[in-house]
């Protein structure tokens, strides 16, 4: 009885040695309506993988134009007329045209405003504009790329837009009229990444002719200096 049962137990033994090994059950397909965990994954890495930066586009070339000035500043007296009048607002604009890159040609106006509070007391005091106009030729000179300093000449007239004979009286018969000015200028830009813009600061001297007293000895001379706002076409 014993051999039968022994006998039994090796032929089951043998029977589950001969059955063959189980295998790697393939990925059940994904069902419609469902989310592909492992395709979101790789396309986030994906994703995140930095692009190469974009090329700067090349810097525009330089080419002739036209050319806007202002600038905002103050116009002082220099000779007797500047113990009449304090130092009076002044804002000068001006258009020209680059024939060169280092030269331009161009024409403008002024205006400022003043009185004579230095010479009388209220109520006499008049207050009054002064206005200009004139052109020249301006020469500039490119340190950088960014920065330049230019020189200019001009020539032009101005008067004081006043009451006829109300500085007459005081001794500036001239000024009430339109009188030569010859003068110079200094300035510094400094040119913005947009080619079309640049800022700057000016400064000028004139013989400014009509403001001379009329009586006596004087050096009509007036200096002007501001800031400036240059706008390129």
């Amino acid at each position: 009885m014993c051999a039968l049962v022994l006998a039994a137990m090796t032929t089951a033994s043998r029977a589950r040695a001969d059955d063959p090994s189980p295998t790697a059950q393939p990925a059940a397909p994904v069902a419609a309506g469902q989310i592909d965990l492992d395709k979101d994954i790789q396309s986030s890495a994906l994703a995140d993988t930095p692009a190469p930066p974009p090329e700067a586009p090349p810097e525009a070339p330089y080419k002739k134009s036209v050319v806007v000035d202002a600038s905002l500043g103050a116009l002082v007296f220099l000779g007797k007329f500047g113990k009449t009048a304090p130092p009076a607002p002044l804002l000068r604009v001006q258009a020209g045209y680059e024939l060169f890159k280092w030269l331009m040609v161009f024409g403008g106006g002024e205006l400022a405003f003043t009185d004579t509070s230095r010479s009388q007391d209220p109520p006499k005091t008049r207050a009054f504009p002064i206005f200009g106009f004139g052109g020249g030729a301006r020469v500039t000179a490119r340190v950088t790329d960014r920065f330049g300093v230019y020189v200019q000449g001009e020539l032009g007239a101005m008067k004081a837009d006043i009451r006829r004979r109300a500085l007459e009286i005081i001794g500036f018969k001239d000024a009430e009229a339109l009188n030569l000015y010859l003068g110079g200028r200094l300035g510094l830009e400094w040119y913005q990444l947009d080619r079309h813009f640049g800022l700057g600061l000016t400064g000028g001297l004139r013989d400014a002719t009509g403001f001379k007293r009329t009586i006596g000895t004087d050096t009509p001379l007036a200096f002007d200096a501001g800031v400036a706002i240059r706008y390129a076409f």
